[in-house]
C-alpha cells in the first residue's frame, strides 16, 4: 500500500530561523511540519514563534494563509490596520494581502501560532512569497472583537465554545464569520473557524473535540487534512497504521488516505484541523463501511 500520511512529534519539534525572504526577520522561528518534503501537494503547515520585540517584514503570498494563536500575543498589521492577536484568536490572510508581524512586548513570552498555507508554497519559487514596502503610518493597535465588523477576517475560539451546553441564545459564542453553529454528532463536536464566511477560498480551518467515547470509522477525502493535537490523546489510524498522538503532535493525511480516530485518554480530546483544497459541496467523505456494505449487498445477489 502506498502511504499517504505523516506523523510528527511535538517533543521533536525543530524550530529554525528561516532564510530567503524572511532573512530580515528578528526573533522569528518556524517548525515546518507539512510541505513538499512530506509528500503533500496542497498543504503547507507549520508552527511559528515570535519573541517579544521580534518582527517579520511586510510581505505577500501567492497562496492563502490562515493562523490560530496557540499562546502569547503578537501584532499583525495589514492594510486594514494593526491588530493584537492573542491566544484563541484566528484569522485568514487572502492571496496578495500585505502583512507584517511584530512581537507583543506585553505578552511576557514568545507568541506561538499554527500556520496553514494553501496551495502549498514551492521552494523552487522562493516559497511563493514576496517582500513589499513597509506598511507605514501610525496605526492604533486594536484587539480582535468578533462583534466589530472591521475585524471581519478574524475570530476567537476558546475550549468553552466547544461545549454544547453553551449554545443557547444567551450564551452563544458569536464568531466573526457569523458561523455560530456547533455541529454535534456521535460524541464529536466541530466548530468552523476559517471558512468561506470569513473570506477563505482555498482552505478551511476548524476545531474538533471528542467526548470520552468519541470515535470515527475509517474514511478518506478528496483533499488533504492536517491535525494539531491541542488537548488529550487520540488513537489514530492512517493507511492501516495505528499511532497514539498527544498534545503537540501533528499528523497529515493526503488524498485517499484511509484514517480513523478514537479518544484514547478518557477525558476531553481537542485538536485543530485544516483542509486543502477547500472541500467540495458534496462527496467530502468516503466511509469504508458504506462501500463495504454495498460490496456485501452486491455479493449477495450473485
Amino acid at each position: 500500500m502506498t502511504e499517504r500520511h505523516l506523523v510528527q512529534r511535538g517533543a521533536q519539534a525543530a524550530f529554525e530561523a528561516p532564510a530567503d525572504w524572511a532573512a530580515g526577520a528578528a526573533g522569528y522561528r518556524r517548525w515546518t511540519v507539512v510541505g513538499e518534503a512530506a509528500g503533500a501537494v496542497h498543504t503547507g503547515f507549520g508552527v511559528c514563534e515570535l519573541d517579544p520585540g521580534g518582527s517579520v517584514p511586510a510581505h505577500v503570498h501567492s497562496f492563502e494563509e490562515s493562523f490560530h494563536m496557540l499562546s502569547g500575543s503578537a501584532i499583525l498589521t495589514t492594510p486594514d490596520g494593526s491588530f493584537r492577536v492573542s491566544e484563541g484568536d484566528y484569522g485568514v490572510l487572502p492571496v496578495a494581502v500585505p502583512h507584517a508581524w511584530q512581537g507583543d512586548g506585553g505578552s511576557g513570552g514568545p507568541a506561538r501560532w499554527a500556520e496553514m498555507q494553501g496551495p502549498q508554497p514551492r521552494d523552487a519559487f522562493d516559497g511563493d512569497t514576496f517582500l513589499v514596502p513597509p506598511l507605514d503610518g501610525v496605526r492604533p493597535v486594536a484587539d480582535v472583537d468578533v462583534r466589530d465588523p472591521r475585524t471581519y477576517r478574524f475570530g476567537t475560539i476558546r475550549p468553552g465554545h466547544m461545549d454544547p451546553a453553551q449554545q443557547s441564545q444567551d450564551l452563544l459564542a458569536v464568531s466573526a464569520s457569523m458561523r455560530t453553529a456547533l455541529l454535534v454528532y456521535g460524541g464529536i463536536n466541530v466548530k468552523q473557524m476559517v471558512d468561506s464566511d470569513l473570506g477563505a477560498i482555498l482552505t478551511t480551518m476548524f476545531m474538533v473535540q471528542y467526548d470520552p467515547n468519541g470515535a470515527t470509522t475509517p474514511h478518506d477525502h478528496p483533499f488533504e487534512e492536517t491535525y494539531l493535537i491541542l488537548e488529550g490523546s487520540v488513537e489514530a489510524s492512517f493507511d492501516g497504521k495505528t499511532y497514539l498522538l498527544e498534545a503537540g503532535d501533528v499528523a497529515w493525511a493526503g488524498v485517499g488516505c484511509p484514517h480513523a480516530f478514537r479518544n484514547a485518554g478518557g477525558g476531553r480530546l481537542r485538536w485543530l484541523e485544516t483542509q486543502a483544497p477547500a472541500p467540495p459541496p458534496r462527496y467530502s467523505y468516503r466511509f469504508a463501511r458504506d462501500w463495504n456494505y454495498l460490496r456485501d449487498v452486491l455479493g449477495g445477489q450473485q
